[in-house]
């Protein structure tokens, strides 16, 4: 194992260190941790960056004898509030005799091998026993007695470190939490763009780049919910960063709820960013002998550019998020109903669906929205997870029987947050939902939003669909959420602790969804909140895959899978095919330009095989078995993108097998233009001294000569086009 945290005792500096990138934290006279240093490795640090106090006008200090020392100015690790340092706090506490003043002083620390499970949150793991070390700083504070826990783990190999923070109250009073994020750090650098990923239902993830101004820029969601809107991920990028070459820091929350992530530029060029919890309507009451831990963030830093971050975050995530029997198996091809039927299907018109698919080499028949009682519209039956036998009449047992006959995977839908008022379940238990007594509740999508805090709910809802995946011997789930939460309130908790129910019905859907993958192992989750709103890696812990959007239009995909490849791999997207004029936006596309821009994730089909015609389906044939040859390669590859969707009117991608011996390059462009100059397009990812072969022309090309002069992009007027080229590395010896 490389030992990657080190402590100097002459120095009381913390040196952390994954492959290519270091990490220093530095122990001050008064105990504070001061943060020095992240970015490229430095084999040992010797104090060349130290820091030097200065006496600053209107920065208070601690004591009397030293002017220059000042919270105020100190680049920190993890900062208080209301003891000198104006800008943003990490963390804030409240005390019964209203002080919500407290700072944390070093106490001791402790190295572990490996990573600790962090209890009842989604969390990265050492897959291995020498894959990570985990470095502890225990730290109190001498006034109230509150201690905390500053936990790093450093993934050596995966060039990705975790941090997350444990409060314990040691004292013999209650205390609140009103702000406690999970980790912050103070670049003393003010030269930074900031990225993040903003958007809304139908449109997810479009990636926007702004330079950092002096003050707070922040992204976050208030909605109990990761969001369409805004995702927990941000990015600091040095100005001439690229796709290829220069400086970015990712930074990621492990968490499917209301988050914030800030960054403000202070007085002293002082860059600090931070991110965890929303605080926004947040509090947590520690009684005595208590703790609270924070969700996870994932770090990476590399110096090759957002495509070296997002290869990083890529493999991290494969490998230390994704659990499960479907982690490293190849995704199955398939068929959603939805768009073909909606409410409108019986047991017949989805085994004919089945059959066709079947003959175009589709594996999984997913039944979606609409199978369960009096399900035939929107305002009814969520929460009711039992069969609609005027539909089904042989139930889903009967009709997976079917399909498995077919040799088919058989899927199916829930949405087990939500209830409607029109339904058994809300006339037996109304005090079920989340809500404030005495005021009426918001309705999204016609429906509200099941207390999740409530241990009856969560048995009630795991009796229902387990009971269900048992008798129907189902292989895949698609769990919806189709709204976001207003009203935040519990009837069984407290009025001191009504603060807690967003966090804690996000903790009750953890523990739900940790029973259902547990004891259905054999399950492929898909998680889906109308399409993207809750895509989040607190999500894929427990689902390995993320249905990416509802808008499956070929064009806006570009887009919003470009985003989401900036940190998730191809094997978490759900992308796929639908029918044409495009539902979402109406616009009509080649078959083939929507198949190539689905196969950029887990390929699947929405739309109604039986109205397609003789030549349509020998296409989709078609795309279905290049995709499956080449289905390992783009799940489980490296990704490089080629041409950014955003900047213009082109887009381009690729993957490579960990051995640089195959690729496989997409082409996408917009609108046709008029005296357009032919575009060359450079590869990237290959080996410079081997020799490839186009599959599709027989034609050899140096690896360099692929990626330094690039291909000539064959011009064809029409709009919405798309073109792939496989790639193979061949012997020299063997080309004739």
């Amino acid at each position: 194992m490389n030992q990657s945290i080190h402590f100097d005792t002459k120095q009381n500096i913390f040196h952390l260190n994954t492959k290519n990138s270091s990490y220093i934290i530095k122990i001050l006279k008064d105990g504070t941790l001061s943060h020095i240093y992240y970015g490229k490795r430095l084999r040992r640090y010797h104090g060349s960056k130290s820091y030097i106090f200065v006496d600053r006008g209107f920065s208070p200090n601690p004591t009397l004898e030293d002017s220059t020392f000042s919270y105020d100015t100190i680049p920190q690790e993890y900062p208080t509030n209301g003891d000198g340092d104006f800008r943003t706090a990490a963390y804030q506490t409240l005390e019964g005799n209203g002080s919500r003043i407290s700072r944390f002083h070093f106490d001791s620390y402790e190295v572990i091998e490996g990573k600790q499970k962090l209890q009842g949150l989604p969390h990265t793991h050492a897959e291995n026993k020498g894959d990570a070390e985990t470095l502890i700083i225990h730290a109190k504070d001498a006034v109230n007695g509150l201690a905390v826990e500053l936990q790093y783990t450093v993934f050596y190999h995966a060039d990705v470190m975790t941090r997350s923070v444990k409060f314990i109250n040691e004292t013999s009073q209650s205390v609140k939490l009103l702000r406690a994020l999970s980790m912050n750090i103070d670049f003393r650098d003010p030269d930074f763009d900031l990225v993040t990923l903003y958007g809304s239902h139908n449109n997810e993830r479009n990636a926007v780049r702004r330079k950092v101004v002096p003050g707070i820029q922040s992204v976050e969601s208030t909605r109990i919910s990761s969001s369409a809107h805004q995702a927990p991920f941000a990015a600091l990028a040095k100005p001439d960063t690229t796709e290829f070459h220069g400086e970015v820091y990712g930074f990621q929350l492990v968490y499917s709820g209301s988050f914030l992530a800030q960054v403000q530029l202070d007085s002293y060029e002082t860059t600090r960013i931070s991110m965890g919890i929303n605080p926004y309507d947040f509090s947590w009451k520690l009684d005595s002998g208590e703790s609270f831990q924070t969700p996870e963030a994932v770090m990476t830093y590399s110096d090759s550019g957002f495509g070296g971050m997002s290869r990083q975050f890529h493999d991290f995530y494969r490998k230390h998020l994704l659990r499960g029997s479907h982690k490293d198996r190849e995704r199955p091809v398939l068929l959603n109903n939805w768009e073909a039927t909606y409410f409108d299907f019986n047991e017949e018109k989805i085994v004919q669906l089945a059959e066709e698919g079947r003959e175009l080499g589709i594996e999984l028949m997913v039944l979606d929205d609409g199978w369960f009682k009096d399900r035939n519209r929107f305002e009814s039956s969520l929460g009711d997870w039992t069969v609609d036998t005027g539909k089904l009449p042989g139930g889903l047992e009967r009709l997976s029987e079917k399909i498995h006959a077919l040799d088919m995977k058989f899927g199916i839908w829930f949405e087990p947050e939500m209830v409607s008022e029109d339904s058994d379940l809300y006339r037996r238990h109304p005090e079920w939902c989340l809500g404030i007594p005495n005021r009426n509740s918001s309705y999204g999508r016609m429906q509200l939003v099941l207390d999740l805090t409530r241990e009856d709910v969560r048995d009630y809802l795991y009796d229902s669909i387990s009971e269900v995946l048992k008798t129907a011997d189902v292989d895949y789930v698609k769990w919806d959420m189709n709204r976001n939460i207003t009203e935040p309130g519990s009837k069984e908790l407290p009025e001191d602790r009504m603060q807690e129910t967003g966090h804690r019905y996000i903790l009750g859907l953890y523990e739900l969804m940790e029973r259902l993958t547990c004891d259905f192992p054999d399950v492929l989750f898909e998680s889906c909140s109308s399409g993207g709103g809750r895509f989040d890696p607190g999500m894929l812990y427990y689902m390995p895959q993320t249905w990416t959007s509802d808008n499956t239009d070929a064009v806006s995909r570009l887009n919003i899978q470009y985003g989401t490849s900036l940190t998730y791999p191809a094997v978490t997207m759900g992308a796929h095919v639908s029918t044409v004029p495009n539902h979402q936006v109406g616009r009509i596309t080649p078959l083939k330009t929507r198949g190539d821009v689905a196969m950029a994730g887990n390929l699947g089909y929405e739309l109604d095989l039986n109205a397609l015609s003789k030549d349509e389906k020998r296409e989709i044939k078609a795309q279905i078995n290049f995709y499956k040859k080449y289905r390992k390669l783009i799940q489980f590859g490296n990704q490089y993108r080629l041409i950014n969707p955003i900047e213009g009117n082109e887009a381009a991608w690729m993957y490579t097998d960990k051995e640089q011996s195959r690729c496989l390059v997409t082409y996408v462009k917009r609108f046709s233009l008029p005296s357009a100059p032919i575009r060359i397009l450079k590869l990237n990812g290959l080996d410079p001294a081997s020799l490839y072969r186009d599959l599709e022309t027989g034609e050899c090309f140096g690896g360099d000569e692929l990626m330094y002069a690039g291909i000539s992009i064959p011009r064809v007027k029409e709009d919405f086009h798309s073109m792939t080229w496989v790639f193979e590395k061949v012997s020299e010896d063997k080309i004739q």
